[in-house]
């Protein structure tokens, strides 16, 4: 407020120095001494007193500012307005009281509103921060008495205890009040944790027995061939493991290492058997491709005869060589189709050209029966019931062929 700055301002001429040397201010009430002037001149004492008057200025301007800022205390500022204004009718100065004493009524107005809403607040706060640990009592009473989530309910009253720390404004009462709930929720709880675990206590031998025969299971299977079963079977064993429960500690880490030992002892021979499979089966895939290339470069037309005994030969070699991957297998198998089917084509209309007994066709599906029953011989030599289940069915396939084609002819 530029008026009560002091700057630009004579506030002398609110004051007098009678011959006596008694200084008086003047007020719209009149005047009034305010002290005495011996050492100097009249207007050297007005001076003074008027410099004590702008320090006063100087004062409430500051006490205005932090007011209109927030930063003061306003219960502090409504008592220091208060001394303030009431030690203006005796104050020792020289200068506008009426105008400072109107500007302090103002500040009086101001800061009693603010200190009746800090008062609001701070009951405001009280009221939050009371219904804030009431929650937390109530959330700690119902971990005590329903989770059984023991860590989880464990780590939570430990973070209800943290939180408590920075809740403020509570009186000591009803705080002193609330926490004895939130002791008794926590005791409870640790009672029931402890009764709980105990009772665990109690079942890990049993677990720890269940657990031993699995693993001695597991040992047993570690060394066996039978893959498929095998692995099914140390998986429903890792099932029941889990579903067993926990042993001790000590216990379960020594049962658990010698159960997974076993468990990587199986498939660790299993991929370097299924590895070596794969590798094996991608030569004969890059062998019956070249089969086929062969196969599918025949001049059938040219010596459809020739082509035939070619091909048979390549069928045979095709057969020999063993299983590809999976993926592999129908396209291979339709592109080595597709050459029969056009060298039976090709036969075929040979065959319509010569004699029966002649019939290049009848010829060949006769060696490819005599054929069918080598290899269902050798296979039936080799034991390998897949492939005396495929030469079995070749060969009936052959012969019904080859029945029709005479019965035709």
């Amino acid at each position: 407020m530029d008026s009560m700055s002091g700057d630009g301002r004579d506030w002398t001429t609110f004051g007098r120095v009678d011959a006596n040397g008694t200084v008086y201010v003047k007020t719209a009430a009149g005047e009034r001494p305010v002290g005495s002037w011996q050492a100097g001149t009249p207007e050297e004492g007005l001076a003074l007193f008027a410099r004590r008057f702008a320090d006063l200025v100087t004062e409430v301007e500051l006490l205005a500012n932090r007011l209109s800022s927030g930063k003061a205390d306003a219960a502090h500022s409504v008592a220091t307005i208060r001394r303030l204004r009431n030690e203006l009718s005796t104050a020792h100065v020289v200068g506008d009281l009426d105008m400072l004493a109107g500007r302090l009524d103002e500040l009086s107005v101001i800061a009693q509103k603010k200190s009746e809403e800090a008062k609001v607040a701070r009951e405001a706060a009280k009221a939050a921060a009371v219904e804030r640990k009431q929650q937390l009592v109530a959330e700690a009473e119902q971990l005590a008495t329903e989770s059984t989530q023991w860590k989880v309910a464990g780590d939570r009253l430990k973070e209800i205890v943290e939180e408590w720390k920075t809740i403020h404004g509570v009186d000591r009462k009803t705080d002193g009040e609330l926490w004895k709930r939130y002791a008794a929720a926590r005791d409870a709880f640790a009672r029931r944790r402890g009764t709980h675990f105990a009772s665990l206590d109690a079942g890990r031998k049993e677990v720890q027995t269940v657990k031993e025969k699995l693993v001695a299971e597991a040992e047993s299977l570690s060394g066996s061939d039978d893959w498929g079963p095998t692995a099914a079977r140390l998986k429903q064993l890792m099932a029941d493991w889990k579903a067993a429960g926990r042993a001790s500690k000590e216990a379960e880490q020594r049962l658990w290492e010698r159960f997974r030992g076993a468990q990587d002892a199986f498939f660790s021979r299993r991929s370097e058997v299924f590895n070596a499979r794969d590798a094996e089966q991608q030569e004969h895939l890059t062998a019956k491709r070249a089969l086929l290339a062969e196969a599918e470069a025949l001049d059938v037309d040219a010596d459809p005869k020739a082509a035939q005994q070619k091909l048979r030969d390549i069928q045979g070699r095709w057969h020999e060589i063993g299983r590809v991957p999976r993926d592999a297998v129908s396209g291979l198998e339709r592109r080595l189709r597709a050459v029969d089917e056009k060298v039976r084509a090709a036969m075929d209309t040979a065959w319509r050209r010569t004699p029966i007994e002649q019939n290049p066709l009848l010829v060949q599906m006769r060696e490819q029966v005599a054929e069918a029953e080598e290899r269902l011989e050798r296979a039936k030599a080799a034991g390998d019931a897949r492939r005396i289940k495929q030469a079995e069915e070749s060969l009936e396939g052959k012969r019904r062929f080859l029945e029709l084609a005479e019965h035709t002819g």
